[in-house]
């Protein structure tokens, strides 16, 4: 194995052991976001590593730890205690911290600590000398949430087998129907005038409710489904990484790629 190799080697079992072992990670955006940097030891001055007054969000992984605004812990100081801390305005230390070293057995703070939510962090957060890449979307989908329904009430025409017919009212035209016929004509002709005025008025009256009134009605409910106008809940994301397709869920819309580090994973910055 030839020296370039061999210090190859060397400098990713570095990068790998500074991953694993870093106990505080520091980004330069909320929400741990952006640049990464990570420690596991006491660092008297940011400025050496680029990072000075540059950290807007930390994850403290194990151990208590404490933060000064300015290096070789001068200025205000902060005890912060495991877990993610997605912003640091709260506390006045956005973009303001110079040093860190963990803190004191005996260590107490001076103010209330600032709230910091369990660990694990953010799964997108970048780690501390990850290299990024950036990766081609394929598809893009908003989810949003279920369907909304739509309703309102029509009227129709009730159907009906067989109709409805006044019993009274039939009875009642038959009778008036007779007597109008018997007044006309003689003899044999006047019989039959008299039967058929009587069955025309029976039908007549069985039937006057629907003359009067016309065909029967019903308020029918409806109902369909229509689209949801709220605001999509997530982004279903397709994208492509070294020939490979892989999957996300992204809280915002990306654009023509997205960030990614060597496996794969996705990375917001």
């Amino acid at each position: 194995m030839n020296l370039h190799v061999k210090s190859l080697i060397a400098a990713a079992a570095v990068v790998f052991v500074a991953q694993a072992s870093a106990q505080v990670t520091f980004y330069g955006r909320e929400g741990f976001r952006g640049r990464a940097f990570g420690v596991d030891r006491q660092v008297n001055d940011f400025a050496r590593s680029g990072f000075n007054d540059r950290a807007s969000s930390i994850v403290v992984e194990r151990g208590r730890w404490e933060v000064c605004e300015d290096s070789n812990f001068r200025g205000r100081c902060v005890l912060l205690r495991r877990g993610n801390y997605e912003s640091l305005r709260s506390i006045g230390l956005e973009d303001r911290i110079s040093s860190v070293r963990p803190a004191r057995r005996n260590a107490r703070a001076v103010e209330p600590p600032p709230p910091a939510r369990p660990v694990p962090a953010y799964q997108y957060r970048q780690r501390p000398n990850e290299r990024l890449f950036q990766a081609p979307v394929s598809t893009v989908r908003a989810v949003v949430g279920p369907p909304e329904q739509r309703c309102w009430v029509e009227r129709q025409q009730a159907a009906t087998s067989r109709p409805d017919l006044n019993v009274p009212g039939a009875v009642i035209g038959g009778v008036l129907g007779g007597i109008l016929g018997h007044q006309i004509g003689s003899g044999s002709g006047r019989t039959a005038a008299t039967i058929g005025g009587a069955v025309g008025g029976g039908a007549l009256g069985a039937n006057i409710d629907r003359i009067r009134g016309g065909a029967a009605t019903n308020d029918v409910r409806r109902c369909e489904n229509v689209a949801s106008n709220a605001p999509p809940q997530y982004w279903d994301v397709d994208y492509r990484f070294r020939g490979v397709t892989h999957h996300a869920q992204m809280s915002s819309p990306p654009g023509d790629t997205i960030t990614v580090n060597g496996s794969g994973e996705p990375r917001e910055r």
